[in-house]
Order: structure tokens, then sequence, then C-alpha cells
């Protein structure tokens, strides 16, 4: 995609507006897939909460990805999208039992994170297939919120506890078919993913009837020109090459399974604002647009940095300007940075806002959420369509002379 092609659509559409690249979505399945050439069996399950537009998910089942999946919701929207349920494996956090109960009567694959969930899903239901994750006690991601596989996460069973579940294992008589981890987000040291795949693999000689290991994802993408990012490539042929001597030994072909979100829908989406108000101060060029972290919170919650670039303006010289929204709160985008100069009613593009974008957009202060376009074969798609007032009220429910006025309280006196 060009600037035309989001201007264009920033004209057709209005802003703000969420903008994927399919193209660019295949391109990083694709890459995946071949940095991994190697296995001889090999399941990408696309992360619903990145980006869960069932577009997207429609696209992502054309490309024989599955599903990975945290709630009953994302389950059914991928049945809805087409996915079969044996493709879509169910890995919630905290959950109740019954949902874990009706995620499995869907037929999705169940990953269980806790013992207390694990003994009582495998007393009742001890001929369903169970995958296991485990909490390996690394510390890895590129933020605190996002690293999930550190001695004092919530996500996992620790590897401490091995004993206790074997023992659950052996009462119930459970079948466990899968062993699974995640570590977090944003991970570029692969010799810490690499660490944490071999507690995994020790890990993994405890149950005879395994059909695949998932190592979760967390590939860090880059965010900005020479950024850092994840060697997929080498991380492929390096874990490739142990996964496989760890099936000689275990006895059987096994599939490596991921779980890759950002890696697939990040650099594919782009968001467009327009600018408001340029507002100069003693010390500070504000740009104000048309968006706040009700569109975008990354900034805020994770202190991420999202490339911003002035679309309308490209080759206009360059300032300092802190990017900032319309919320009635401090939502600050990017602070003193060097974009092409700024107008009022120029178009500003952040890059890098396919995961986790949309999916964590509110209505807060009352804002309707953007829609949302899919460029296809050098045509724009609309996918989800503007938020209006209907769509804000729709479930509230005003229940009539629940209060009385005081001009009616005056009257009755």
């Amino acid at each position: 995609m060009n600037n035309a092609d989001l201007l264009k659509i920033a004209k057709t559409f209005g802003d703000p507006v969420y903008v994927y690249d399919a193209q660019k979505i295949v391109s990083q399945f694709n890459r995946l897939t071949n940095a991994f050439g190697g296995v001889k069996h090999l399941k990408l399950n696309y992360a619903a909460k990145a980006l869960s537009n069932i577009n997207i998910l429609k696209l992502m089942n054309s490309l024989g990805s599955g599903l990975d999946t945290v709630s009953i919701q994302e389950v059914q929207l991928g049945l809805l999208a087409g996915f079969r349920p044996e493709d879509i494996i169910f890995t919630p956090n905290g959950v109740s039992l019954e949902e874990i109960e009706e995620a499995a009567k869907l037929g999705a694959r169940i990953n269980i994170d806790n013992l207390s969930i694990l003994e009582q899903f495998g007393s009742k239901h001890p001929d369903i297939p169970v995958c296991i994750r485990i909490n390996p006690h690394v510390m890895a991601g590129g933020n605190s919120n996002i690293s999930v596989g550190h001695i004092d996460s919530k996500f996992g069973i620790s590897i401490h506890q091995i004993p206790h579940l074997l023992r659950i294992v052996e009462l119930t008589k459970m079948n466990i078919n899968g062993i699974h981890m995640h570590t977090g987000s944003d991970i570029l040291d692969i010799d810490v993913f690499l660490y944490a795949s071999e507690i995994l693999f020790e890990t993994a000689k405890n149950f005879p009837s395994l059909d695949f290991i998932d190592f979760g994802s967390g590939f860090k993408v880059p965010y900005k020109e020479g950024d850092i990012e994840t060697n997929v490539e080498e991380l492929g042929k390096k874990l490739s090459n142990r996964f496989n001597e760890f099936c000689k030994e275990y006895g059987k072909e096994l599939t490596l399974a991921f779980e890759p979100g950002k890696f697939l829908v990040s650099q594919a989406g782009y968001f467009l604002t327009k600018v408001n108000v340029v507002k100069q101060t003693t010390s500070t060029v504000f740009a104000s647009v048309d968006s706040g972290f009700n569109h975008l919170i990354r900034p805020m919650l994770y202190g991420a940095s999202h490339e911003i670039s002035n679309i309308s303006n490209p080759k206009g010289r360059e300032r300092y300007y802190s990017v900032v929204g319309y919320i009635c709160e401090t939502d600050t985008f990017a602070s003193n940075r060097r974009i092409n100069e700024i107008s009022e009613g120029d178009i500003l593009c952040f890059k890098n806002a396919g995961a986790y974008c949309f999916t964590m957009a509110s209505n807060y202060n009352s804002r309707f959420r953007p829609p949302e376009v899919l460029w296809y074969k050098n045509k724009a798609h609309l996918i989800r369509e503007r938020e209006n007032f209907d769509d804000l009220i729709q479930n509230q429910v005003d229940v009539k002379n629940l209060f009385e006025s005081k001009k009616e309280k005056a009257a009755v006196k």
C-alpha cells in the first residue's frame, strides 16, 4: 500500500479508520511457515485476540491456519469463520469449568492452565483429550504486562507442580495429548526461547501419548525503521533441529505448534487519524488528532512506540511534535517526535496498528469505534462499519418513570 491508497481510504470511509493489508498478512504467514520448513508436522494457530474481525479469521483459515482462542466467544467466531472445531484450540486463563465444558462441547481442543480445573475436568470428562499449559518460570517479553512465563505469573501450571499434576492425571486417567507454554510477547533473545523450550521438552517426557507440543509465540516485529526484531529464520533452524531430535528420543513424530498473533497482523495494520488542532505552547507543539487511547491504547498501556507519518505532507520539513488525542485524560501517542510538518486537517498514519488496536478499543468518553477496512487485491473492502449513536445506546435500558423530577415533586406538594 502507498500513501495515495491510504488517503483515498480515509476520504472514502472517513477518519479515524483502521486499514489492514491482506498481502502483508499472507507474507508473514508464509515467512513463519518457511522458517520451520525442516519440521515434518507444523501447525500455526493464529491468536484471534490480536485481531478478531471475522474476515481476518476467514483469511487465516484460507491459508491453512488453525485458531488459538481465549474465550468461548472467540471459539464461536472461529466456527462462524469456517474453522473446523478440531483446528481451534481453547487456551483461556482463569475461566470457569462451565466455559471449558462449553468449548469442549463445540469440539474445540482444550488447553488447561491450573490444577483445580484440570482435576475437575479430568474427573468428569476423562475421555476428552487435554493439553496442559506449563509455566516454565522464564522471564521474557518486552513489557511486564506481556511477560507471562515468569514465576509470579498467573498463567500456566508451575514446573514445580509437575508431581501434583502427574498425580491428577493418574487418578483421573485423563488423556494428555499436548504440552504448551507461552513466555511472553516481543521476545528478542532466541536463546531465552530455546532455553524455555528445553524445559518444555523435559516436561513432555512425563506424558507418553502426546500429539503436539505448543511453543506459544511472542516474536517481536519492528515498530520503526531499523528496529530490531526476532530472527525467526535462525530460531526456526535451531528449534526445528532440536524438535526433530526430541521426536526421535520420544519415539513418535509430534506436531510443532505455534500461536502467532502480532507477528502475523501487526505490520499489516494502519490507523489513520485527522489532525484537529495544532497547538503551540512555550516548549511543545501539540498535534491533536480525532482519536485517543479509546482507539489505540498500546502507547499508554505498554509504552509502545508506533511510527507516525504525515501522509498528507510526506515531503514537508521535519519538525518536532507531540501527538495527542481528544480523550479527557492524558493520551499521548508520541512525545517530541520528528514528523513532516503538520497542518490542521492533515491525515496522520500510525503504523503497526494491526494487532491489539481495534480489539482493545472502547467507547470511553462515549466515542464511537472506527470502521475497519481490508485492502485485498488492490481494492478496499469495508469489513466493519463505523459505530453510530444507536450502537452506543442499543443495550442501555431506559427505565421509564423511575425518577421524579423536581418539578413533579413540587406539583405533588
